[in-house]
């Protein structure tokens, strides 16, 4: 028993010394830990639906619709609550997959609908450069990988691309016809967004404040979208 207890005392007095003289890679550790258990949301990933609503978006006949929006952001805490501000920049891409119609972005009077199944495939693409702000609320305020969060905020987005992709056959080829066209397009989004969930799970939303297309008299339709984000970092 006494060899036992001489054994643990050697052990430890060892391991004490070994700390000492390693304070450099004690401090690494202690950091290294921290940062990875205090996550801040600096990167935000969502994927869902975007739909239209509105004056013609009915006539605009979609199946599912998908969207994915990717931002990296900069959490600044407002000192002693649960709250925080984080500005950010990112990247928004829409998809309208249309049902049996194509939409021709180029025409000179408005955006004009054709109602065909003709194509197997036919969309309209958007994407944007995009500035979101949020006001963000943790019940864990050092750790956004854990309880429950919220937030709401704004976002502004500059039109990058436009274009539309209809995939087809013609006397037996594969045929794919592309048009690109922003004239029709509102060159800067107003959107605001919504957030909720526990940890690096939660549930968005955003809605347009302003029209997908310039002021036109056949469509004055506004974005939305809902989906699941993934947070972390």
């Amino acid at each position: 028993m006494k060899k036992i207890f001489f054994t643990l005392g050697l052990l430890g007095l060892s391991y004490g010394i070994f700390a000492q003289d390693n304070p450099a890679s004690t401090m690494v550790s202690a950091k290294a830990k921290k940062a990875a258990q205090h996550s801040k949301d600096f990167l935000v990933v969502e994927l869902g639906y975007v739909g239209l609503t509105g004056t013609g978006a009915g006539n605009l006949d979609t199946k599912f619709n998908r969207t994915l929006n990717v931002a990296l952001m900069y959490d600044i805490p407002l000192t002693g609550s649960n709250f925080s501000l984080a500005p950010g920049l990112g990247i928004g891409n829409d998809n309208y997959i249309f049902n049996n119609m194509t939409l021709d972005i180029t025409n000179t009077t408005a955006p004009s609908r054709t109602a065909t199944d003709a194509y197997k495939k036919s969309k309209l693409a958007t994407t944007y450069l995009e500035i979101p702000l949020e006001l963000r609320f943790r019940q864990v305020p050092d750790n956004a990988n854990k309880g429950f969060k919220a937030a709401l905020g704004l976002k502004v987005g500059y039109l990058l691309n436009a274009h539309t992709r209809t995939v087809g056959n013609l006397t037996g080829f594969k045929v794919i016809e592309k048009e690109s066209s922003k004239y029709w397009f509102n060159t800067f989004r107003f959107a605001g967004t919504a957030r909720i969930g526990y940890g690096n799970w939660a549930l968005f939303g955003t809605y347009a404040l302003n029209g997908l297309f310039k002021d036109n008299n056949t469509y004055a339709v506004n974005a939305y979208s809902f989906g699941i984000s993934v947070s972390g970092l």
